[in-house]
């Protein structure tokens, strides 16, 4: 059974940063493309962050210069390095596969005050 485990969110100010971790089980996530989504109250899920199994790095334009993903393959971790942070930046964040997810996990909270 694949499960996702996110932490790190909190409550932080604008121009603050947030470290978030996704502890991956089920799956070696070197394996597969990982995200980071958000998604935003009244909003649709989006994706910021992913990096493929051949570790390139993309972004969205919203989160480009800020966001930084990365992967610990040792410990089956994705982390999601957030800096310079704005207020549209809250929201909920989950990790997953890119192509076809598997069962979400619940999450991390991060709300950005301005």
């Amino acid at each position: 059974q694949v499960q996702f485990v996110e932490s790190g969110g909190g409550l932080v100010q604008a121009g603050g940063s947030l470290r978030l971790s996704c502890v991956a089980s089920g799956i070696t996530i070197v394996s597969h493309e990982m995200v980071w989504y958000r998604q935003a109250p009244g909003k649709e899920r989006e994706w910021v962050a992913r990096v493929t199994s051949g570790g390139t790095t993309l972004y969205a334009d919203s989160v480009k210069g800020r966001f930084t993903i990365s992967r610990d393959n040792a410990t089956n971790t994705v982390y999601l390095q957030m800096t310079s942070l704005k207020s549209e930046d809250t929201g909920v964040y989950l990790c997953n596969r890119f192509f076809i997810p598997f069962a979400w996990g619940q999450g991390a909270q991060v709300t950005v005050s301005s």
